[in-house]
């Protein structure tokens, strides 16, 4: 599983010092290549030792999606307007 290299949402509730701490992310809605597993909360959650992963990806029309699983050797995760999304997203 191809890891969180940075993640640049820092009001993910996962994201501590720009470090993903969920232990595996889903990416995509079937067609955008957000950050499904993204969302806010009034603490920091996750596991503190452990740097996240990408455990599924929907999409399925992205370069580095076989099987829709992630080939990618990393991931950069950004706010793009009112979404977390995948940078590392390259359209086939």
């Amino acid at each position: 599983m191809p890891q969180v290299a940075v993640c640049q949402v820092a009001d993910c509730a996962y994201n501590q010092d720009s470090t993903c701490h969920a232990l595996a992310i889903t990416v995509g809605d079937g067609t955008h290549a957000r950050c499904d597993t993204f969302f806010t909360f009034p603490s920091k959650g996750g596991d503190a030792a452990a740097t996240g992963r990408v455990g599924a990806c929907k999409v399925s029309g992205c370069l580095h999606n076989v099987g829709l699983e992630c080939q990618a050797p990393g991931i950069t995760v950004a706010a793009l307007q009112d979404t977390a999304d995948c940078l590392t997203y390259t359209m086939r």
